[in-house]
């Protein structure tokens, strides 16, 4: 009977190890799914067994993730923190947005075979997994965070908020959040603008963030605010919202751009945040 046993758990390591031997991906190769495709990249010296905090990246409008991957800066101040990157990539870089924009796919249910797959390839640390995104990767991120907050512990989007209409409500309720915007950006205005040929408007961020501060039900007023190196935050803590989330609106006076780092602190940021209730 034991040696029966040793047969059938040597048999199955065999199948798991030729399984993944057969569906390597990294951040040349990609991994595929049944709805698209994404590329990891974990960070060096990663000993293969250690549960890895994550951020999933969602590139901006005709980017790919590819140019996520051959981005030198962000890859290697995300692997020095010990950070899985991980890259879906948008159809024609693009994404789609319920009812606004479309690139001819299901992007939240893209999003979920991706994390799928990936939890089957890697160890995560459920508690700082992070969706975070530039332009309009940002809206991705809002869309995500109100669509399907429960698909990640936090969301940090940068330079992208909401599209009008502003959702009413969120159909999976409060999320944690952390937005990053610059304040001359042109590309994506505090205020908004009309893309898409006059079809589509990106919202006004401050509004976005009142609609889910709303949402979360924290108060009107920050509780404090916080220089941060070039990013002063409005924080409202999960003690000033009735959901125990939490949300941060950060602001620099530069344009449409990110810093690598500000993702880094976003997934140390998840970490602290207390479990939702």
């Amino acid at each position: 009977m034991k040696r029966h046993v040793a047969v059938c758990i040597l048999a199955g390591l065999a199948s798991l190890a030729a399984a993944r031997a057969a569906s390597v991906c990294d951040a040349s190769t990609p991994c595929e799914v049944a709805s698209g495709r994404y590329y990891v990249r974990p960070p060096a010296g990663w000993d293969g067994a250690r549960a890895l905090p994550v951020a999933v990246y969602f590139h901006g409008y005709r980017s790919s993730a590819a140019d996520a991957m051959a981005d030198a800066a962000l890859g290697e101040a995300l692997s020095k923190a010990g950070v899985l990157l991980v890259a879906p990539d948008g159809l024609d870089g693009r994404w789609t947005i319920a009812g606004k924009l479309s690139a001819g796919r299901d992007d939240i249910a893209f999003v979920r075979d991706v994390l799928a797959d990936l939890r089957r390839r890697y160890p995560i640390d459920e508690r700082r997994l992070v969706a975070t995104g530039f332009s309009a990767g940002g809206f991705m991120v809002w869309q995500i965070a109100c669509a399907a907050g429960d698909l990640f512990a936090a969301y940090a989007p940068i330079s992208g908020a909401f599209l009008d209409p502003i959702p009413e409500n969120c159909p999976t309720g409060p999320a944690s959040l952390r937005h990053v915007h610059g304040t001359a950006d042109v590309v994506v205005p505090m205020s908004g603008r009309w893309i898409a040929g006059g079809r589509v408007r990106q919202s006004d961020v401050d509004a976005s963030v009142a609609r889910l501060r709303e949402i979360d039900g924290c108060a009107e007023r920050p509780k404090r605010e916080e220089r941060r190196g070039e990013l002063v935050c409005r924080v409202w803590p999960a003690g000033a919202c009735a959901s125990g989330r939490e949300i941060e609106l950060c602001l620099h006076g530069g344009g449409h751009s990110f810093e690598p780092d500000w993702i880094v602190d976003a997934v140390n940021w998840a970490g602290r945040l207390a479990p939702p209730p």
